[in-house]
């Protein structure tokens, strides 16, 4: 399941990229834009939708139910929208509103301009944060426990990124395609047709699994300890995780975790379309970054489980900041010191402009490896001991709202940045302080959730350890004296048991 989600989202992800960025009165600037007034208003109403059908649906008819239209609408967009896209987007409109506003409005008018890529931007963006972290990681924490998730969560992962690599060369072969057809054959559609066809392909096969899963699969019961809550209402569920600290604390690791990416990646994503102007350039090269994601991130997940295993979850969960920061500071110092590097540069045939592209796709191939090895493992092992209210909620509330709260709250700063300092190159060092601030932030929330969540583990390890010792008892009890009411005694108090079935023994042979 997670290696066909995965290779989904790869496909989404580059192809969301090459639409948004590569249209016609578009540029990378539109996607601060996109995040904030799109992405995170469409979450958000997900959100409230979801912890809705929670209190009315079953999980099966939950887990359909939001991945059903994902598939629609995958099929709708590479069969209809894309290829009426010249008769539905108001060009003459926003090219007006252009003129009027000043080129300083590009962005959102952009938005308006191309409203369906934009739409399947959104769509993509929801597969990473609702099909995968809500719908694939809340079905696998219902049937693991913490110590079955340290062995086979790095090993999930594992599977499934090789999907980045198989999706990463699918995505560069119908790149590639466009360059034998002929002229005037729009070779994007065509290709674009092509993948959404195995997108939809794919959904199909992880609703089948999850479906086979369900029905044919023996799941382990989860202890009972843990109390009913009453269900809850949209308001009172946002109330209550708010009032959490714990929720609160994986909450802020989510956002820093957003804001850190998309200071460094929207920054990275100007310096590629300079550098790859044209869809099939930027596409070839997102296909092949897309691969050295996976191979990178295969290397981690081999050593995530030794990581795991020696140092335990708190280490785990401060690798991600720390290697965010590190490669975060090497791209933005590029950028700043650059040009006099250039003619050394020149000597190797490398631009400053390829360099910083280099740069910056070594970065985000290195805080990505990191993210789905140890940060993804690390947060969704966080959510086990929790009771089932709280995981469901919660984790629909971190996973769907605060996953594109982040990457807007990196998009608000940029944009914040981009009026006050003319431009984002003029912004760059203030952008390198603000991530200095945020990983910190990142790291303090870590350590106070790496101290919960101890607490917890200990006081589950302890409730299982007491259900274990008060299944023993009364069996011994049993067998001892063949008396059923005697092993229910002896549950409730053990000391009494034992000395009432020595008394019983005893008296035995006299009424024999």
């Amino acid at each position: 399941m997670f290696f066909c989600i995965l290779f989904n989202y790869t496909i989404l992800r580059d192809t969301k990229d090459v639409l948004v960025v590569t249209a016609k009165g578009s540029s990378a600037e539109i996607i601060p834009f996109l995040k904030t007034w799109v992405n995170l208003p469409m979450a958000v109403g997900f959100m409230l939708l979801y912890t809705k059908l929670a209190n009315v649906l079953s999980k099966q008819a939950l887990f359909y139910s939001v991945i059903l239209p994902f598939i629609g609408f995958f099929v709708a967009f590479g069969f209809f929208l894309y290829p009426l896209s010249n008769y539905i987007h108001p060009e003459a409109f926003a090219d007006k509103l252009l003129n009027i506003l000043g080129p300083r409005f590009l962005g959102p008018l952009a938005i308006m301009r191309i409203w369906s890529f934009c739409l399947f931007y959104v769509m993509a963006e929801l597969w990473g944060s609702v099909v995968i972290s809500v719908l694939f990681w809340g079905f696998a924490n219902q049937i693991t426990t913490v110590e079955e998730a340290k062995r086979f969560y790095p090993l999930f992962g594992l599977g499934a990124n090789v999907a980045l690599i198989f999706s990463g060369r699918t995505v560069k072969y119908f790149s590639n395609l466009r360059k034998n057809l002929g002229p005037g054959v729009d070779g994007w559609a065509i290709s674009l047709k092509a993948m959404m066809s195995i997108v939809v392909l794919m959904g199909f096969t992880i609703c089948l699994l999850y479906w086979w899963v369900n029905n044919y699969v023996p799941l382990p019961t989860r202890s009972k300890k843990k109390k009913e809550k009453p269900k809850m209402g949209t308001m009172e569920s946002l109330k209550f995780l708010v009032s959490s600290r714990y929720i609160r604390d994986l909450a802020t690791l989510v956002v820093a975790y957003g804001i850190s990416i998309n200071l460094v990646e929207v920054t990275w994503k100007s310096k590629l379309k300079a550098q790859f102007p044209s869809p099939n350039e930027y596409s070839s090269f997102m296909g092949d970054f897309s691969t050295a994601t996976g191979i990178a991130t295969f290397t981690m997940m081999l050593l995530s489980q030794f990581i795991f295993e020696k140092y335990g979850w708190g280490v785990a969960a401060k690798i991600t900041p720390t290697v965010l920061l590190l490669t975060g500071v090497g791209f933005f110092s590029l950028i700043l010191f650059g040009d006099p590097l250039g003619p050394s540069l020149l000597k190797f045939g490398i631009t400053p402009l390829l360099a910083a592209v280099y740069v910056g796709a070594m970065q985000n191939i290195f805080s990505k490896s990191a993210k789905y090895s140890l940060f993804d493992p690390c947060k969704e092992m966080a959510y086990i001991p929790l009771d089932e209210e709280t995981k469901v909620k919660g984790k629909a509330a971190i996973d769907v709202v605060c996953n594109p709260l982040g990457k807007s709250g990196g998009a608000l700063i940029q944009q914040f940045m981009i009026l006050t300092f003319g431009s984002l190159a003029n912004s760059t060092p203030y952008l390198g302080g603000v991530l200095l601030v945020i990983v910190l932030a990142w790291l303090a929330a870590a350590k106070s959730l790496d101290t919960q969540f101890t607490a917890l583990r200990r006081e589950e390890e302890l409730e299982k350890e007491m259900e274990r010792a008060a299944v023993k008892i009364p069996v011994v009890a049993e067998n001892a004296t063949g008396n059923g009411s005697l092993a229910s005694g002896s549950a409730l108090n053990p000391k009494a048991g034992d000395s009432m079935g020595s008394s019983s023994g005893t008296s035995t042979p006299q009424n024999i």
